[in-house]
């Protein structure tokens, strides 16, 4: 690959300092962002970071003086809310500038769990039931309910707000949890049937040509009886909390090979009819009867070293050093087609 300009945009906190410790590092937030910036400079490219919060105008300047030939987008929010990441690939689009990750249509699609279920339920795609709850409006009952039911935010990501408590069996219990998700989280609630079985991610890479990556698997080793077996906040982020339990994202073991033909041909359907590109994780629960259920998209899923998506690239056959250059390449790539 050419030596190529390009722009790291991450949130102005994560910017790596200069000197650090091995210790500090690996407790560090930026571990992501140092990670990518070192790895872009062995890929030999000049690298520029620039951290933002909710200032427009320094990502602009940064446009007009440096140059970038791309800019690898790490940037998830823009002035403390999330929903606004697509806006800033928007705005990348509106200056003619290429990017790593997702389009801006397929950030927001993606990031709406119940019209992108209304999307794929059209392409006759396994969805759970699902009814949504928007925030100032009463929580009435209904027959159609089928309990169990999983509560969650519509919009957030990283299972924000989501716990054992999440997974209700009556009304009582799931108005409360969508007044938590209206108070504590402030946005919509959309509450899905509770599929029981195993939580699988499958990686895919590409805009109109894809690479699926081998399926990874949420396993639950060590959990008290009783605790049902998905990604909650703590699963998720609490590493003393995944320790205890033996929790740990692993390469899916005794699945047949119809079963992970069904994953990734799944896999593949979901990334067209949502319009998405660059890379994504997408997740799905397995009945004990093999049949899978999509759950949700994740465009630009963490790709820190040693994250699941660049495990499952490794476990396929790309080296940590070889995803970074396909992501940039896969940014240029969709930036000249679009033009």
């Amino acid at each position: 690959m050419a030596k190529l300009k390009v722009l790291v945009l991450m949130h102005k906190d994560l910017i790596p300092p200069d000197e650090f410790t091995q210790e500090e590092y690996i407790s560090a937030d930026w571990k992501t962002e140092y990670d990518i910036i070192q790895t872009l400079k062995e890929l030999g490219h000049e690298v520029q970071p620039l951290g933002i919060i909710g200032n427009l105008e320094l990502l602009r300047s940064a446009l007009y003086k440096f140059k970038p030939h791309i800019v690898f987008n790490l940037l998830e929010e823009f002035d403390g809310d999330r929903t606004f990441d697509q806006h800033i690939v928007s705005y990348l689009e509106l200056k003619k500038q290429a990017y790593t990750g997702c389009n801006p249509r397929g950030l927001t699609l993606a990031r709406d769990k119940a019209l992108s279920k209304k999307i794929l339920a059209f392409h006759k795609i396994p969805v759970p039931k699902f009814f949504v709850f928007p925030k100032n409006q009463k929580v009435k009952e209904s027959k159609k309910y089928i309990y169990p039911l999983i509560v969650k935010s519509s919009t957030e990501e990283a299972s924000t707000g989501i716990s054992q408590a999440s997974v209700v069996n009556n009304f009582e219990a799931l108005k409360e949890r969508v007044e938590f998700i209206h108070t504590h989280v402030e946005t919509d609630a959309i509450a899905e049937q509770y599929i029981k079985g195993r939580e699988l991610y499958v990686g895919i890479l590409g805009n109109k040509r894809v690479t699926t990556f081998p399926v990874w698997e949420l396993e639950f080793s060590d959990l008290p009886k009783g605790t049902k077996k998905f990604a909650t906040e703590k699963v998720k982020w609490d590493d003393k909390y995944r320790e205890k339990y033996g929790i740990q994202s692993i390469r899916a073991a005794n699945l047949s090979e119809e079963e992970i033909k069904q994953l990734t041909t799944l896999t593949k359907k979901v990334y067209k009819a949502l319009g998405l590109s660059g890379y994504a994780r997408l997740d799905f629960r397995l009945e004990e009867n093999g049949k899978a259920y999509f759950l949700e998209a994740n465009p630009n899923p963490g790709i820190q070293a040693g994250d699941e998506f660049p495990e499952s690239a490794e476990a396929y056959g790309l080296s940590y050093k070889e995803l970074i250059g396909k992501l940039v390449s896969l940014g240029m790539s969709w930036h000249r087609n679009r033009q």
